[in-house]
């Protein structure tokens, strides 16, 4: 696997402020929406293919939760244990129309809410720049991905999602360095979506399949997954990072960061991705753009991990 960087550009909101900790990327009708893991609000692009400054600048805000006992930013240290902390985003279908599935870590009992954006009302059936979000606690659906896992309180940290099939396949980041492997676990996806409009309880929506991964190490630090990206035809691409954290609740430093094509429970094809600006692009969201029979163009924005500090989106040319 090639994979070669053709654009980078740090992302902001159009009055200047940046798009603080991108952990998930998403397609927004003809745009594509970031996701933010330290507020209540995401940052919309109206262009996915435009690179130029002025469209990278222009994000606005779109709300994806609710405020959390009257705060909508949680990037402070005395605010970190309120953290919604979103970190998978998933085009989905619901009820006939398009949505954007967004699903908590579940790393803290803070971290278990799921919001569904849909676009709104009006002539245009797909008139996203009026999205309405419904956010949902999912904390009992958590308990039984974690049981299904054989993690242990604290130990997830689900970060990456994609539909195969009637499935919504879940990815477990996990903390390989202390002994948490990345896994998956699929959910019956008409019952998580029924869950979330209120009419299923969340513990009772099957869990099934779990799967553990094991992708390479950089500099003697295990890579974990960070977010999947689905192509025709199945293949996945996994983004990956190596940090050497304590555990999932807590961030250390990102010692590098790769793809991979993932088949079976290897990784192939592990490539890791070149420093920018000095730094390690610690990839947290995968966004497939378009893709040919040998390869595919994939959007990824990186968490800067600096509440101070805009987000990158990278595009990437990769071959197979």
């Amino acid at each position: 696997m090639r994979v070669e960087i053709e654009h980078v550009a740090h992302l902001r909101f159009a009055d200047g402020a940046p798009v603080r900790a991108a952990s998930a990327v998403a397609p927004w009708g003809d745009g594509f929406v970031v996701v933010q893991d330290d507020g209540t609000h995401g940052a919309r692009f109206a262009d996915a293919t435009d690179t130029s400054e002025a469209a990278v600048t222009s994000g606005v805000a779109v709300r994806l939760l609710p405020t959390t006992q009257g705060h909508e930013r949680f990037d402070t240290d005395d605010l970190k244990h309120l953290k919604p902390d979103l970190e998978a985003a998933c085009p989905v279908e619901v009820e006939g129309g398009p949505g954007v599935l967004l699903l908590g870590s579940g790393a803290s009992a803070a971290r278990t809410r799921w919001s569904l954006l849909r676009p709104g009302d009006g002539p245009d059936a797909r008139r996203w720049s009026d999205a309405r979000s419904l956010a949902v606690e999912m904390a009992p659906l958590y308990e039984v991905v974690a049981s299904v896992l054989g993690a242990q309180a604290g130990g997830l940290n689900l970060e990456g999602a994609h539909v195969v099939g009637d499935r919504l396949r879940w990815y477990q980041r996990g903390l390989p360095s202390a002994g948490l492997p990345s896994g998956s676990v699929d959910l019956d996806l008409a019952a998580a979506l029924e869950a979330v409009l209120g009419r299923r309880r969340p513990e009772d929506v099957p869990v099934a399949d779990p799967h553990f991964y094991r992708v390479a190490d950089l500099d003697d630090v295990p890579l974990a997954i960070t977010d999947v990206a689905l192509l025709p035809g199945g293949t996945v691409i996994v983004s990956s990072a190596a940090e050497d954290s304590p555990d999932p609740q807590h961030d250390g430093p990102v010692v590098g960061s790769a793809l991979a094509h993932l088949e079976g429970p290897a990784a192939l094809d592990v490539v890791r991705l070149p420093e920018v600006d000095g730094e390690v692009p610690k990839v947290e969201g995968l966004m497939l753009l378009d893709a040919s029979p040998h390869g595919a163009r994939l959007l990824a924005v990186a968490d800067a991990d600096d509440p101070g500090t805009p987000s990158l989106a990278l595009w990437l040319d990769v071959s197979l």
